[in-house]
């Protein structure tokens, strides 16, 4: 009796054969998504927490991707700062400024200038007011310190935005000769959005970003349209030193 307690203690003791064992763990699995946050002006700052990018304090947007479970973790925080140069083929759209004339934007904008170019409309209630204040603000300083360089500010909601609203909304906002309000046929608008990098299906997600152009030696970069007036003065005038 003994014998035959033993050997079924024994039985049930015994591991599952490894053969089963390596059917389970070699079960192929989906990868797993993860929730990443992502700064819309600095694509190489990622976080998987939600805040503010520490490079230009634009709020991070939520992205989702599958990650492999070895990948390594890129904090906001510690990502490293990183040149903002970008390269652009800026189409010669046919658009209207805020006096109703008929422009080329390329030709008549920035062909051989330097231009600091912001996107806004005109029924915005939340960055677009402060970013065209500031705006104002950088031509007056540009002014005072006798720089050429040009403003533009090109509508993301062109089916509003007429070139009388956009008439009013400079006046409301003082802006000076030099100036440019840009609106004009959705088609047009798209291929100059899309150009510059800055398309969004809704209007409200549009970005804070100005991009800096210096026309005559090709060069461009990036800058936060709600930093400090002399802080993108100061970027202006790097952009028309750059050789």
């Amino acid at each position: 009796m003994s014998i035959l307690l033993l050997a079924g203690f024994l039985c049930i003791a015994t591991p599952a054969p490894q053969a089963n064992i390596t059917t389970v763990l070699g079960q192929t699995k989906a990868p797993r998504k993860i929730s990443r946050y992502v700064c819309p002006m600095h694509p190489k700052v990622v976080s998987t927490k939600p805040g503010r990018c520490p490079k230009c304090g634009m709020r991070l947007r939520l992205v989702e991707a599958p990650v492999k479970p070895s990948a390594p973790e890129t904090s906001a925080m510690s990502a490293r700062p990183e040149e903002n140069s970008v390269v652009l083929k800026i189409p010669n759209a046919q658009v209207y400024d805020q006096d109703g004339r008929r422009i080329s934007f390329y030709n008549d904008l920035i062909k051989g200038r330097v231009v600091a170019i912001n996107f806004i409309f005109t029924t915005c209630t939340t960055i677009c007011p402060p970013m065209t204040a500031t705006f104002r603000r950088v031509q007056q300083e540009l002014g005072a310190r006798g720089s050429e360089a040009r403003l533009i500010s090109v509508s993301v909601d062109p089916a509003t935005d007429t070139p009388e609203r956009l008439r009013d909304f400079a006046a409301k906002f003082k802006a000076g000769p030099g100036w440019t309000f840009v609106t004009g046929d959705k088609i047009e608008i798209d291929s100059l959005l899309q150009a510059f990098g800055v398309a969004v299906a809704d209007k409200n997600d549009h970005t804070p970003m100005i991009l800096i152009g210096n026309d005559r030696d090709g060069f461009w970069s990036r800058a936060y349209g709600l930093s400090a007036p002399s802080t993108l003065v100061s970027a202006i005038e790097a952009a028309t030193a750059h050789r």
